[in-house]
């Protein structure tokens, strides 16, 4: 079976602070048949969110395909709130990165 990565087939994808506690992420197509591909194909899920990122599906607050703006959309519990002690990303901006390889079937 013929695949493409994720990377490949999107516009956007990256996160973001979503207040001091949770950290969104969007990955947004420029062409609705690449989001639809990439829908159908049902590779992004709250299985392999919890994989990528070792959580339980509990930790997920949101998971959602918008369909107006062509976007899959998620929302994660951080470990400690933005800005604590020991936390790494302040602004959350650098954890969209396990989402640039997966790999999607493609027609």
């Amino acid at each position: 079976m013929k695949t493409k990565k994720l990377v490949e087939l999107a516009k956007t994808i990256r996160s973001k602070n979503a207040g001091t506690e949770k950290i969104t992420f969007d990955i947004i197509f420029r062409e609705k048949e690449n989001y639809e591909m990439v829908k159908k194909s049902g590779v992004l899920n709250k299985d392999l969110i919890c994989k990528l990122y070792n959580l339980e599906e509990k930790e997920i607050a949101d998971f959602v395909e918008f369909d107006p703006a062509y976007a899959i959309k998620f929302t994660i519990y951080r470990k400690r709130p933005s800005g604590s002690p020991g936390e790494a990303d302040v602004f959350g901006c650098q954890q969209y990165a396990p989402l640039l390889d997966i790999e999607v079937p493609v027609e």
